[in-house]
């Protein structure tokens, strides 16, 4: 394997889905109500691949997912979701490991239109974000992209995502993908394929 592709929300940051927790017991709301959306009721889901593909702007998106989830205050209704994320410090220090080691490094993430967390994209040769590109994760045609933005098959890309609809749509294209679900698993699995010492 000579090329390592990652998510952004949830391998290089803490778990959003507990920011996610946080925000609903701020609100008064249940833990998983927000989880729910996205999972059980198809508007909700609907809703997010339009943000995901530049469709619908944040602003455009604010009120219509707080109606979802019955909220009064929908301002800056994404940047409060995410309020409880900060960056996983030994994903970012892997693929910065892995770079300097010549391994090309790159990054897929479906965003939710806010471009300023994407704040230090030096340690990658390749970014794809949903939103620049007009389509999202777990669509084939990504990772695809992914792969060639780091001038590699997909078959030499290791891809690391925290969502298991995701690491099926990279497997789709024929890339060895990780479900993520903490370093302590996931970097001993990237150093194996990759050869390299990331930790």
């Amino acid at each position: 394997m000579r090329g390592l592709l990652v998510d952004f929300g949830g391998v290089l940051t803490t778990n959003v889905f507990e920011s996610f927790r946080q925000f609903c017991t701020r609100e008064g709301l249940d833990p998983d109500a927000v989880k729910q959306i996205f999972r059980e009721r198809g508007e909700g889901l609907d809703l997010l691949r339009q943000l995901e593909r530049g469709e619908v702007t944040q602003d455009e998106f604010s009120p219509r997912f707080g109606a979802l989830l019955g909220l009064k205050d929908t301002t800056d209704l994404p940047q409060r979701l995410f309020a409880g994320v900060g960056p996983d410090e030994p994903m970012v220090e892997a693929v910065k490991r892995a770079k300097d080691a010549g391994v090309k490094t790159g990054l897929i993430s479906n965003s939710w239109g806010d471009r300023g967390q994407y704040d230090d994209l030096d340690m990658f040769d390749g970014v794809v974000i949903s939103g620049d590109v007009g389509m999202h994760k777990p669509e084939p045609e990504i990772f695809r992209l992914g792969a060639e933005r780091v001038s590699l098959p997909p078959e030499e890309c290791v891809f690391v995502d925290d969502l298991k609809e995701n690491c099926e749509g990279a497997k789709a294209v024929g890339m060895t993908a990780i479900l993520h679900r903490g370093s302590e698993s996931t970097l001993p699995e990237l150093e194996r394929l990759l050869g390299v010492t990331l930790a």
